[in-house]
């Protein structure tokens, strides 16, 4: 796994912004000249057709110099992920995305093909399952996978979107409040919320914090604690 390369974002849309254009450079970047052509999973996606969706994305990549396929064309989705020279995975809602990879075969592919080198990037969903499990999605489970274990790239906990906002009038718990439920409940378990505009980039045991906004990150029996954009949390990774 020495040699494992992900790029998580929060969110595939910054307020005012066009679909993935505050990544484009970090996009650019993390793909680099030695990717020309990217395989799509587009299963979180639920109430647009998955054409339409890989055309929007496709059309973005495009615009960054990439070509862009979607696995739910392939004759044999586990080969094209095999074949895969880089995989980028949509946002939508985390359920629907992590029982049709299990459906599909393509949990144990793309965790083999992630750890075996090839340049995983995901947003908001798709960046939730790079976690062990999706325990801490914001998600509404419109549908049931056969497990809540994901592809476990890496030992932490995600949380995208995350925020700090309160709803005037309402006085359900925050999303904090939330996140430190599970760590108590699950002791040893970190995660990091991640704003948005904002991603993390691994490179080995690498992990740095990009964008230009920090993360909090939640631990049993600690305070929550803010991580500067810029900052290695590769200590996450033991």
């Amino acid at each position: 796994m020495a040699d494992m390369r992900l790029l998580l974002l929060s969110n595939s849309r910054n307020y005012g912004k066009g679909y993935l254009e505050h990544a484009g450079e970090a996009i650019r970047d993390f793909l680099s000249a030695k990717v020309r052509d990217v395989l799509f999973v587009p299963y979180a996606v639920v109430r647009v057709p998955w054409d339409d969706a890989t055309a929007m994305v496709a059309q973005r990549f495009r615009e960054l110099g990439y070509e862009l396929r979607s696995v739910h064309t392939a004759a044999d989705p586990v080969a094209a992920v095999r074949g895969a020279r880089a995989i980028a995975v949509s946002g939508g809602n985390t359920f629907h995305l992590l029982k049709t990879l299990y459906d599909t075969g393509l949990v144990d592919a793309i965790r083999a093909a992630a750890r075996a080198g090839t340049p995983y990037m995901g947003w908001s969903a798709g960046a939730n399952v790079a976690g062990p499990t999706i325990r801490t999605t914001n998600d509404m489970p419109i549908v049931e996978p056969p497990t809540l274990d994901a592809l476990a790239l890496v030992p932490f906990q995600i949380n995208p979107h995350y925020t700090d906002a309160t709803i005037p009038s309402h006085g359900g718990e925050t999303r904090g409040e939330r996140l430190l439920e599970f760590t108590a409940a699950n002791p040893g378990k970190p995660v990091i919320g991640l704003r948005e505009g904002s991603m993390l980039r691994l490179e080995g045991n690498r992990v740095t914090l990009l964008g230009d906004q920090p993360a909090r990150l939640f631990l049993a029996k600690r305070d929550p604690w803010e991580v500067e954009a810029g900052g290695d949390i590769g200590f996450l990774m033991t």
